[in-house]
């Protein structure tokens, strides 16, 4: 069978690469007495798929992993429980669910990202404001990725202000994001600051939700 679990990335364990969270989860859902299943071939392996990479040190508050398992464990609360106990600190179990276990690649199903950035020692309102209007009412954005040059403006699907930022209350100033996430189209968070003129050490970036396709079980 196969389980769709949604978790949270967060701690120190944000500084955790991908090919190391993969170890994180064969070794949690052991811990939690799953029986993954395996690949096939000369060097089987655990089949756990994460829909989306998390760059290092972003937070992760919605990320999505599908494990396959030889049994079905049982109620789906229960295994959240086992699941948490066997977790180490900054992996917080938030939902369980059986998905078809012949459905697409996790991977494939990604459309889109939500992020927010606290920033630290944001820029006078007025001027961050336009900045961001600068960018959303440029029609191109010209960028470099790997020596390679991309169009970073298409990429974003939404921008702005969060309302208690937009208010001026003196709450902290945060930026929402909606990126493009799709294979070959993705937007970086931090490929924007930098458009945006924000050093990224004075941010705090959060991933607050993965948009998958429509029709997918997320």
């Amino acid at each position: 069978m196969r389980l769709r679990i949604t978790f949270s990335k967060t701690g120190t364990l944000r500084y955790t690469g991908h090919l190391d969270l993969q170890t994180v989860w064969e070794r949690t859902a052991r811990r939690a007495g799953l029986a993954l299943a395996y690949t096939q071939g000369f060097h089987p392996g655990p089949k756990i798929q994460i829909a989306s990479a998390l760059p290092l040190g972003i937070a992760g508050n919605a990320e999505i992993v599908d494990l396959w398992l030889e049994a079905d464990p049982g109620d789906p609360v229960e295994t959240q429980s086992r699941l948490q106990a066997g977790a180490p600190p900054g992996l917080t179990i938030l939902q369980v669910a059986a998905v078809d276990e012949h459905g697409p690649a996790l991977q494939t199903q990604v459309v889109s990202a939500e992020y927010l950035v606290t920033l630290l020692e944001p820029p006078s309102g007025r001027d961050l404001q336009q900045r961001l209007d600068n960018l959303l009412g440029a029609s191109t954005l010209p960028r470099r990725r790997r020596d390679k040059p991309y169009d970073l403006r298409p990429l974003i699907e939404e921008l702005g202000l969060t309302p208690t930022s937009a208010s001026g209350d003196g709450q902290a100033v945060q930026i929402f994001m909606r990126l493009s996430a799709r294979d070959g189209a993705t937007g970086r968070p931090e490929e924007l600051l930098d458009a945006l003129g924000l050093p990224l050490e004075t941010t705090r970036i959060e991933r607050t939700r993965l948009i998958l396709k429509p029709g997918i079980e997320s």
